[in-house]
């Protein structure tokens, strides 16, 4: 029975993504050969999917507090924005931009049950393909951009609810995908289909099994003949609510092997491509900047290497260049506005570097992987020899994040600090994923940074695994956090209301002080938390916190409590001004 266009959906269509994008990945990564045959398609529009089901689900939780549910507008934003935040690679950008495309038309107002929405589908998923051309500096053709090209125009042509467009849109993809290798040598020379037209090719599926409540059966293959089988455990169309599972013994709904069955590597370079004789890097960051600011970054980064892809707006785009100078790709970036979460990584050899990749060291015996909220506390873990997972309030990490910072370790061993409450499942996910690659993890039950900074501060290698795993669960649960924030709206709070713009002393979660003054509150939690005793106080002060008031803190504690000790560090979070541990 089909569905309507909601925000419902979109929630299961994120999930069905996710789920088809995660049985792909490693046939996608496969048959990955441009413009750059570095085998990471198809984990870069995992990651990216990720991203963007998490935004959603995000956007349920925030309107379940309140007992409603979001509107299409408000799942198809958040969306796209968490696609924006999350994407990785060329692939992983262009899919950003094609649901950014989608949810410019699909956010303009209630699509709900509306006789229009097969209309406003049709409008989006046009819009969508239009933007990625927008988007690519030099668009080529036989490519992601092609597929989706030709499944806009294939759902302009069909007829009927948005269930029917989503099954033309995914029918022309599948079309168009097969027609790739004779469009693009390098993919002919190969032997395969391109593969983010393939991971395009998954995502409308899932689009399409979305609004139909049935998931697609049929194959990509470079061979017409191919097929393959798909269930869902019964002959029941597929509900929003439910879960799908695959015909484990079959091949999966939209699978896309290369001709004989695996990528071969091109034989030579070609135009765009990194490689031997093509750029070295690939530079990946946000940036904070205007239209104008970014319209010169264009021209700047165009001009110094290839592969160009600039997607967002609003204020926030998403940079991805492949260059031989990644500093200057970087400087650039700084001088059109503020860039963050900047990930640089060596091309090395025509296979990405996996041949690099099995020729280096032996793995450590054991690693610490940390998600910490700002530059400094990540300097910090760095000078310990952990590995940091940065991020800004609003954009936790997913769990395809964490376990590429796993693997990053390069380590026999892994203890995982989460240093957030909201991010158990999360990096239990993603420690579960790590240990079927074979490393041993434990995850320790950090809840705040200081909580991490503990635990790290006592992490011994020398020592057995399941000693250091107490040892460090030991230290993080001897210390108690807090946090100074500051109230945006008015709110109950467990420690009364609170007005915008109030000082709000967070003691281990909960609001226990509300102030104008953030010397004052500090000072009052400071006092709360000591009054049970403490041996030492962490401060780790956020990007605009004054350090002549860290100063006053460190005063107040000596003069108010004997005997107790201060540390500061310069953490450069943005969220909380302060955050405070107790040990």
């Amino acid at each position: 029975m089909p569905h309507p266009l909601d925000a419902a959906a979109v929630r299961t269509w994120c999930a069905l993504a996710l789920q088809a994008l995660g049985r792909e990945r490693e046939r996608i990564d496969a048959i990955n050969v441009y413009p750059v045959a570095d085998g990471d398609t198809g984990t870069n529009l995992y990651l990216t999917a990720e991203s963007a089901a998490r935004a959603v689900e995000a956007a349920f939780d925030g309107h379940g507090a309140s007992g409603t549910e979001p509107g299409l507008a408000d799942a198809v934003g958040a969306m796209a924005h968490g696609a924006l935040i999350g994407a990785r690679g060329n692939s992983g950008t262009i899919l950003a931009q094609l649901l950014r495309g989608m949810a410019e038309v699909l956010g303009e107002g209630s699509v709900d049950g509306d006789p229009g929405a097969a209309a406003a589908l049709k409008r989006a998923l046009r819009r969508a393909a239009e933007s990625t051309y927008e988007a690519v500096a030099h668009p080529v053709e036989g490519t992601v951009l092609t597929v989706a090209t030709v499944a806009a125009e294939a759902a302009g042509r069909a007829d009927g609810s948005p269930a029917a467009v989503a099954r033309a849109a995914y029918e022309g993809a599948r079309t168009a995908l097969e027609a790739t290798p004779g469009q693009l040598a390098v993919l002919g020379r190969a032997g395969v289909v391109d593969a983010g037209g393939c991971g395009l090719v998954a995502v409308l599926g899932a689009l399409a099994g979305a609004l139909s409540g049935e998931v697609p059966t049929a194959a990509i293959a470079v061979r017409p003949e191919a097929s393959v089988r798909a269930s869902v455990g019964s002959d029941a169309p597929v509900r929003p609510d439910a879960p799908v599972r695959l015909d484990a013994s079959a091949p999966v709904p939209g699978g896309c092997p290369a001709a004989d069955g695996h990528a071969s590597e091109p034989e030579g370079p070609h135009g765009g491509d990194g490689g031997p004789d093509g750029p070295a890097f690939e530079v990946i960051y946000l940036l904070e900047a205007d239209d104008a600011a970014v319209a010169r970054l264009r021209a700047r980064l165009d001009g110094l290497g290839d592969s160009l892809v600039v997607v967002g707006g609003d204020g926030l785009w998403n940079v991805h260049v492949h260059v031989d100078d990644a500093g200057a790709a970087v400087e650039a970036g700084i001088e059109a506005g503020r860039p963050y979460r900047i990930r640089i990584t060596h091309f090395g050899t025509a296979d990405g570097g996996r041949a690099a990749r099995r020729r280096e060291a032996e793995p450590a015996a054991r690693a610490v992987v940390a998600v910490v909220p700002g530059d400094g506390l990540a300097g910090l873990c760095a000078e310990a020899g952990a590995t940091a997972v940065t991020v800004r309030p609003g954009e936790p990490p997913a769990s395809g994040e964490l376990v590429q910072a796993i693997r990053q370790a390069h380590a026999r061993e892994v203890m995982l600090l989460p240093n957030d409450p909201e991010l158990q499942h999360t990096a239990a996910a993603a420690a579960e994923q790590a240990r079927t690659e074979g490393v041993r993890v434990a995850l320790i039950p950090t809840r705040a940074a200081v909580q991490g900074i503990a635990a790290l501060a006592v992490h011994e290698p020398a020592r057995s695994f399941d000693e250091d795993v107490v040892a460090m669960t030991s230290a993080a649960g001897a210390t108690r956090y807090a946090e100074l924030a500051v109230a945006e709206r008015q709110s109950w709070t467990m420690a009364g209301v609170c007005q915008a713009g109030d000082v709000l002393g967070l003691i281990d979660g909960d609001v226990a002080v509300i102030g104008s003054d953030l010397a004052a509150t500090a000072a009052t939690v400071l006092d709360r938390m000591l009054s049970a005793g403490g041996e030492m106080v962490t401060f780790v002060l956020g990007a605009e916190f004054p350090a002549a008031l860290a100063e006053r803190l460190e005063k107040h504690v000596r003069e108010r409590h004997l005997a107790v000790d201060t540390v500061v560090y310069e953490g450069g979070q943005r969220g909380a001004p302060l955050l405070i541990g107790v040990e």
